[in-house]
């Protein structure tokens, strides 16, 4: 892949509101674990927060660094990101093949398997590494890349361009989703799957692939629901996972009090917790009810029973903000990567936020996907301000720093 970046230039200034909607979302994410402190225990809460922070300082760095030396190869650094990471999850499948085999969950002291998922690498007093978070956005950039130079060498639209397209996408991206699928991480997997998509979408494919799309999906659909139904059992040996979690998570979705005690008690609890917090909560750090994962995947229950119908309307005005303001950086942007680029982060910005929030008051089943820049962790935390340094570039250069 070549490289189409425009030439890096000094900045004029700095995308203050977009700087300014990174700084909230640092914020809210650190009162709202501070708040979890009641439900995981202090001692852990305080290192979750002390830790969270530092995440955020080291981010808001790779940030300055990233406006310094601009975007100009950005996708050589990506390629050789991408096969370091390729051989940590090469690492991580055998470790989880070794648990699988011998039941020992630590594997060359890193690799720790917990819940039955091998995705971590384990360093001590840094805290964990997950490869698969950093994948995602390399993906896209690599993504992107490939869709500049198609579009620039194939400027005339056919079936067979676009065809060839989607190969030279999954050239790439299937390894790598196959290995995370062997950890297994299944809602990794559907966030690249739906970003790069997006990105597909939006690269000036024919239309009428978006009708052999949609029919695939709806199609997938109905022979889900018809086996969920009345092939159960075949349907839970063929994705079932680890002692059929991922359908134990459509059961208590459809039925959250089905299970209340077990399976369903995340989704029963998050959805109580909210629907009596009220219009201003319980005020932060009441921890009336027990939340599961509340500093990880079940913040956003946490900002519900601390603040109420208020505190969730405000975080949903900050995404959307954020995520309008990434439109109008790609609207503006002259450069086709950066828009590719930015169409790829806010596809999965929306499909987190949306997946996240959307199981936690029922609307979906359970997955395990965190809200983006808020939940607790690491490697997400990096990898996504990683991606707004590259996005804060194009902003400097194509001058967005206007309200929303």
């Amino acid at each position: 892949m070549k490289n189409y970046l425009s030439k890096s230039k000094s900045p004029n200034h700095i995308d203050m509101l977009l700087a300014l909607y990174l700084v909230l979302m640092a914020v809210v994410s650190l009162i709202s674990i501070y708040s979890s402190f009641g439900l995981i225990g202090e001692a852990a809460g305080m290192q979750n927060l002390i830790k969270q922070a530092g995440f955020y300082v080291l981010g808001f760095l790779v940030i300055a660094i990233l406006i310094y030396i601009g975007n100009d190869g950005i996708l050589e650094l990506a390629k050789l990101a991408y096969w370091i990471l390729m051989g940590c999850l090469v690492l991580l499948v055998i470790g989880h093949l070794y648990y699988k085999f011998t039941g020992n969950e630590r594997f060359l002291y890193l690799i720790t398997t917990v819940n039955g998922a091998t995705s971590w690498f384990n360093f001590p007093v840094i805290g964990s590494f997950q490869p698969s978070e950093y994948m995602k956005i390399v993906l896209i950039i690599l993504t992107a890349g490939i869709i500049d130079e198609h579009n620039q060498n194939n400027p005339t639209e056919s079936y067979e361009m676009d065809f060839s397209l989607f190969m030279e996408v999954a050239k790439w991206a299937l390894p790598p989703v196959v290995l995370i699928l062997l950890q297994p991480d299944t809602g990794v997997v559907l966030i690249i799957g739906i970003s790069l998509l997006a990105m597909v979408i939006c690269s000036g494919i024919k239309r009428e692939w978006l009708i052999v799309l949609g029919s695939i999906l709806v199609i997938g659909l109905i022979l889900f629901f018809y086996m969920y139904f009345f092939q159960f059992d075949l349907l839970n040996k063929l994705i079932g996972g680890t002692n059929g979690y991922r359908l134990q998570r459509i059961t208590t979705w459809l039925n959250p009090e089905s299970d209340i005690s077990n399976a369903g008690m995340q989704t029963y609890t998050a959805l109580m917790v909210i629907g009596s917090a009220g219009l201003s909560g319980y005020g932060m750090g009441a921890n009336l009810v027990f939340i599961p994962e509340a500093h990880t995947d079940f913040i956003f229950a946490v900002i519900g029973q601390s603040w109420g119908f208020i505190g969730c309307v405000a975080i949903l005005a900050l995404c959307l903000a954020l995520d309008i303001h990434l439109c109008r950086i790609a609207t503006k942007s002259h450069n086709m990567f950066e828009k590719y680029f930015i169409c790829g982060i806010l596809g999965l910005l929306l499909y987190q936020q949306f997946q996240n929030i959307g199981m936690i008051i029922g609307l979906l089943p359970v997955t395990g996907i965190t809200l983006p820049l808020i939940s607790y962790g690491g490697s997400s935390i990096l990898s996504y301000l990683a991606a707004f340094g590259i996005i804060m570039n194009a902003s400097i250069l194509n001058n967005t720093n206007e309200f929303i």
